[in-house]
């Protein structure tokens, strides 16, 4: 899909502020509808299946969290969080209930669009671009980045979009440190503030769902002021009683 026939979702109450980011948006390719109501915000996502959605956590009738809570099992674009507060529990929240991305307000227009790019070309995963991904197997976990599934001992691991895409990143990396930096720009397509958190919750909610030891990870480790390494060999080692089985 081209970047012009890209359509953005922006649910927002402050109308003047949606409408400012609309136009700037749309004056960068993009098309752009606008809902200010949280109570009717959940069933346009789900009817009209936009590309993206941009979602207020602040709503009237409905705050944006449930409004994610209820469109996530029906609704497969990413999700981009709008949030006023700077701390670690709305990033947390919007992760649990399958956010994307987020971003704290006030966000310079560049940045969001920036965000919006990098979301939107990890989702489109383009036909001619897929027969050139592929199937790793780490002994019996083996993520697929075509099919964007993975399985654990022949079970498939329930993931969101923005955990494949971490998970992916780093088997595809494995035996290799990434720092937080790589895997911010990677995901994100922008540098990385030292602030922003996400990535270290989403390795601890990815640990689990692998196989890992939450607390004494084998697989994913977390390497002191570097970053985090995918280990094969740890992978290829695990047993049935490792994970359960």
């Amino acid at each position: 899909m081209e970047p012009d026939n890209w359509q953005v979702l922006i649910v927002e109450d402050d109308q003047r502020l949606a409408e400012l980011t609309g136009e700037y948006l749309q004056g960068h390719g993009l098309t752009v509808g606008i809902e200010g109501d949280g109570a009717r915000a959940a069933a346009r996502i789900i009817d009209e299946q936009p590309d993206l959605v941009i979602l207020d956590l602040m709503l009237p009738g409905e705050d944006g969290l449930s409004i994610c809570r209820a469109v996530r099992n029906r609704y497969d674009g990413p999700i981009l969080i709008l949030t006023a507060r700077t701390d670690d529990i709305d990033q947390i929240q919007g992760l649990d209930t399958g956010a994307d991305d987020f971003v704290c307000k006030p966000v310079h227009p560049r940045v969001l669009l920036a965000r919006i790019h990098a979301l939107l070309r990890r989702s489109e995963a383009p036909q001619e671009q897929a027969a050139r991904l592929r199937r790793l197997v780490f002994g019996p976990l083996v993520v697929d980045s075509a099919l964007r599934e993975a399985w654990l001992g022949g079970q498939g691991i329930e993931l969101t979009g923005a955990e494949f895409d971490l998970l992916w990143l780093l088997v595809a990396n494995a035996g290799r440190t990434l720092s937080r930096e790589e895997i911010f720009t990677a995901l994100r397509g922008v540098g990385y503030d030292g602030q922003d958190r996400s990535i270290d919750v989403r390795i601890s909610r990815i640990r689990p769902k692998i196989g890992d030891d939450p607390i004494h990870p084998r697989l994913i480790k977390t390497v002191r002021s570097k970053g985090y390494l995918f280990v094969p060999e740890a992978a290829q080692a695990m047993t049935g009683s490792a994970f359960g089985g």
